[in-house]
């Protein structure tokens, strides 16, 4: 016989929550599903966003569409190759604030940092928005209820998120492949016709007002650059991904990369051949299902799947900006409770101060999407581009083999992401990108003052010296009690178990019933001393606060010890006193002395 081992089927087996054990991390797909959505769907506003700033020069100006698409896949392409370095470089997550805090410095870790919340919670408020203009679009009754449609998703994608983000990937997996395959049958059967099937919206008057030159193309590059959110995410979410993670977080990576590439290629040749220009009532991914659908089912189909993809991208700030609020808190840059997290691999406090942040944003503007994009896209290129230089850096240092070509593809990415983010700066600044300017520096002022708070703390508490000798001092235990009974029996069981004295203290303001509460103890005899304290006013909490003040004079070491009743059901809690409860927020807010509740359980 082996001693110490049991045979399997004996061991005892613990099922197992929603959210534990690695097989509730992420695959590639679900990776994909968690994580990508954002991004692929992004194809339903990155185009429309190109369209709408060439039209200012007429509709002849609509043909560079595809060029400047072009050059935003290749940038895309940079990303992605560089994205796939810093997953390698920090399997831990973070992203851009990861790469910044490592080869950059606090400072610019900060704003990594920053940036990235904004963005975080951009993109689920732009998503959700754009989700509910689509379906409005689709149906115009709905027009009027887009803020409480955005509302209702928020909360829905709230409560998935809260089981896991392995659950939430499994419930994306439908709306991300239906999406990726509407996006593609678009494409395809758009450019297998000669013409559009149907054209929907209304005709609107084009008045150019600019003409087509490179300060217009640099700001639809700019504009057309938001379909790039979201290429950040996987890298910031690596630790929600199965081992091997490294090379299953990259491999998402790739695979987001050729999708969005080819759906924004795609989309921008059928933009171009059929001089697609905005019209009233729809959007510009509308017209181009009507051109390839028609308009029976399948163009309604196809709307009410981009509305699905666009709430659920919403999903990708759910998959990184916990981990990054957690990877903050334990850099003593954000509270510490947002490191917390538990049996299921959930960050549950990051979960809901994203669903608050987004819930209040989408408010304050309405659900606008126009109003909120400019500020979108700014907090993604300052990512986008500490990122980079993060790792220009990072292989100046290192110099493995092959660095000055890696070096060379960051670079240029950099200055890249550096130009676009400065004209959407420029250009944008007036129509709300003001307040990301404002925002970020609050944020990398309240990530600095949380930090030093932790510093002062901790060299107040000589975290990692070597403390003073323990000493042994007296200690006296204080019980408040009302009457002689079983919870008072407990409550002094328990006392003279902690310290070497014990008394209990009464409060009365009935002289005949501290009579009777003294009659009573003499006939019970516990051993141990009752003080009765009179109090005319019949107040409970500060006599006894006074009498634990006037014992901690002395020098000893005081704890209070105070009886509590927990009913069963939690419906009976509302019927107990809360003096209890009241008492030891008192002394802890008064005093210096230990304070315990015992809890004596009622069976109804």
């Amino acid at each position: 016989m082996a001693f110490g081992l049991a045979r399997r089927e004996l061991r005892p087996r613990v099922p197992l929550q929603p959210g534990e054990g690695d097989r509730h991390h992420l695959t590639s797909l679900e990776g994909l599903a968690a994580l990508s959505l954002d991004a692929l769907s992004s194809v339903a506003y990155g185009p429309e966003a190109i369209v709408l700033v060439l039209i200012t020069a007429g509709t002849a100006a609509l043909t560079a569409t595809l060029p400047v698409t072009l050059v935003i896949a290749a940038l895309l392409a940079v990303l992605v190759v560089s994205y796939g370095q810093v997953i390698a470089v920090h399997p831990d997550g973070g992203g851009a604030y990861a790469v910044a805090k490592k080869d950059l410095g606090p400072r610019t870790s900060y704003l990594a940092a920053a940036s990235l919340v904004v963005d975080y919670v951009l993109t689920v408020t732009v998503s959700l928005a754009a989700g509910a203009a689509s379906l409005a679009s689709a149906f115009p009754s709905l027009g009027s209820y887009l803020l409480e449609m955005c509302l209702v998703g928020l909360a829905l994608l709230t409560a998935v998120n809260l089981r896991g983000v392995a659950e939430s990937a499994r419930v994306l997996m439908l709306p991300t492949a239906l999406f990726i395959v509407s996006i593609l049958g678009i494409i395809v059967l758009g450019l297998a016709r000669a013409h559009p099937v149907a054209v929907v919206g209304t005709a609107q008057p084009v008045h150019a007002t600019e003409a087509l030159g490179a300060l217009l193309l640099l700001k639809a590059f700019s504009s057309g650059c938001s379909a790039l959110t979201g290429v950040e995410a996987i890298a910031n979410g690596v630790p929600a991904f199965r081992e091997p993670r490294v090379k299953r977080a990259q491999r998402t990576e790739l695979m987001l990369g050729a999708l969005l590439g080819l759906m924004l290629i795609g989309l921008a040749v059928l933009i171009r051949r059929d001089h697609v220009a905005p019209r009233g009532g729809v959007t510009v991914l509308a017209q181009l299902t009507a051109g390839a659908y028609g308009t029976g089912w399948p163009y309604y189909a196809t709307n009410l799947i981009v509305t699905l993809a666009l709430a659920f991208a919403a999903n990708t700030s759910f998959g990184g900006l916990p981990v990054l609020m957690s990877l903050l808190a334990k850099d003593h840059r954000l509270p510490h409770l947002f490191g917390l997290r538990k049996e299921r691999p959930v960050y549950r406090w990051g979960v809901v101060a994203l669903a608050l942040l987004a819930a209040l944003l989408l408010i304050a503007v309405d659900a606008d999407t126009h109003r909120m994009i400019p500020l979108f896209a700014i907090g993604v290129f300052i990512g986008f581009t500490i990122s980079q230089i993060g790792l220009v850096r990072h292989w100046a240092g290192q110099r493995p083999p092959g660095w000055l070509r890696r070096a060379a593809l960051n670079g240029v990415g950099a200055v890249l992401t550096t130009a676009a983010g400065l004209v959407l700066l420029a250009t944008k600044f007036l129509e709300g990108a003001w307040v990301v300017v404002v925002a970020i520096p609050l944020l990398m002022l309240l990530f600095s003052r949380v930090q030093r708070y932790y510093t002062a703390v901790g060299r107040e508490l000589g975290l990692g010296e070597v403390p003073p000798p323990v000493r042994l001092t007296d200690s006296l235990v204080i019980v408040p009690v009302g009457e002689v009974s079983r919870l008072t029996q407990l409550a002094l069981t328990a006392a003279r178990a902690l310290g070497h004295e014990v008394v209990a203290v009464a409060v009365h303001g009935d002289p005949a019933k501290a009579r009777s509460l003294r009659e009573s103890w003499a006939r019970w005899d516990p051993g141990v001393p009752l003080d009765i304290i009179d109090s005319p006013q019949r107040s409970l909490v500060q006599p006894i606060v006074d009498y634990v003040q006037r014992a901690a004079e002395e020098g000893r070491q005081i704890a209070v010890l105070i009886p509590e009743v927990e009913p069963l059901h939690r419906r009976y809690q509302i019927l107990q006193n809360q003096r209890g409860l009241l008492l030891a927020a008192a002394l802890r807010a008064r005093t210096d002395v230990v304070v315990c509740v015992v809890p004596y359980r009622l069976s109804l």
